[in-house]
């Protein structure tokens, strides 16, 4: 018997991420009836009106395969984006397409490079498929140092991952500051032209004044891909449908690499029609930015720091630890989502819900945490001599 280890120890060292907590899951530990889940991003509207007919007139056809070449799918977002189908690659959920371009493109001894406090699913991607990853350290206002990263550039960084707005702190990235990025990084790479991922799960919460154009970077910069999802605005995340807009000649190595069947009918009727309803799309942006609002300045009047945010969540920071915060929200019935991982320990990001599900975590939030704006109020002052 040979006496090899089973698995590498790139992968023997992985913690596997943990989701969020399931609604059921906590009525079982704790018998709530109605927890409100607040920790994983997801649209609290649901999807369009118009998925729920697609997905009943595509009930008769589940005893075939799914449309292995997702033409269809592909033709509606080229017709939305304006880049060829040939250069659209599906996944199931974005995540995975960041690991099926990490398998398709990061080689042996080249490796990715990203940032600290950014979506986990990177170092993940990297670690499983035994390729290095290099991070700098995040930005102080929640965003990503390009400065930082732009030097850690060689010819060896093979694959770059910025996630805009970033996941989890929300911090948007202008398109000026992308560019000249990109500038320095192709200038530190000398010759060796990284694949450059913008990763944009949350590109549809951001204002339309404030999102750069990354559909022109597309066009201009050769090695760029742009990944986007049907999970969060268009309210699919139960069906795992993420795209990538890519430049030339890249989608062709993802489907080298992808089973082929691993988008599945249903996600790829509903993601047509989620792309065709302008009309729900527009009142998500509208709640989200309305509700959004309202949960900062709630929390930033009981003297929590949040961190400005252009996606469907805020961070958090309670400045103590926040993992008992998390379990006594838990035990009273939302689930929120502690920032460990991130080295965020003082943290909680906590996704936007409905009015009434936020209304009751603020209300848990003064019965059981001490808010420092509270405490500062409550103290005796100084008498003067």
């Amino acid at each position: 018997m040979s006496k090899a280890p089973l698995v590498s120890d790139t992968v023997a060292a992985i913690i596997p991420p943990v989701p969020g907590k399931p609604i059921e899951e906590v009525t079982r530990e704790y018998g709530i009836p109605n927890p409100v889940k607040l920790a994983s991003n997801e649209n609290p509207l649901g999807p369009s009106p118009a998925v729920a007919q697609a997905i009943t007139e595509a009930l008769g056809t589940l005893n075939q395969y799914p449309d292995g070449a997702q033409y269809n799918l592909k033709r509606a977002l080229s017709r939305k984006y304006g880049v060829p189908q040939a250069d659209i690659a599906l996944g199931n959920g974005s995540n995975e397409l960041i690991s099926l371009l990490i398998q398709a493109f990061v080689v042996e001894g080249t490796h990715v490079l990203t940032s600290e406090g950014t979506f986990i699913a990177y170092q993940l991607g990297a670690h499983a498929n035994s390729r290095e990853i290099v991070a700098t350290p995040l930005g102080k206002d929640g965003g990503y140092d390009l400065q930082a990263m732009a030097a850690r550039v060689t010819p060896d960084t093979r694959m770059v991952f910025i996630a805009n707005p970033n996941n989890p702190t929300g911090a948007l990235i202008s398109e000026t500051s992308l560019r000249r990025f990109i500038v320095e990084m192709d200038k530190n790479a000398q010759g060796g032209q990284p694949i450059l991922v913008l990763d944009e799960a949350y590109h549809e919460y951001v204002d339309g004044l404030l999102r750069p154009n990354s559909l022109s970077i597309l066009s201009s910069r050769p090695r760029t891909v742009l990944l986007r999802t049907f999970s969060k605005a268009y309210g699919l995340a139960g069906l795992r449908c993420g795209y990538a807009l890519m430049s030339e000649g890249l989608a062709h190595h993802i489907n080298q690499v992808r089973t082929p069947f691993n988008v599945n009918t249903i996600a790829q009727v509903a993601a047509i029609a989620a792309l065709g309803d302008e009309t729900s799309l527009r009142r998500t942006f509208k709640f989200n930015r309305h509700n959004r609002e309202w949960l900062r300045d709630e929390l930033t009047k009981r003297g929590f720091s949040v961190t400005p945010s252009h996606a469907n969540f805020l961070l958090v920071d309670f400045g103590q630890e926040a993992m008992p915060i998390y379990q006594r929200l838990l035990e009273r019935g939302v689930i929120t989502r502690p920032m460990g991982v991130y080295g965020m320990p003082h943290s909680l990001r906590i996704s936007i819900g409905l009015p009434t599900e936020l209304q009751r975590l603020i209300a848990i939030i003064d019965e059981d945490v001490e808010c420092p704006q509270v405490v500062a109020k409550s103290r005796p002052s100084r008498s003067r001599a």
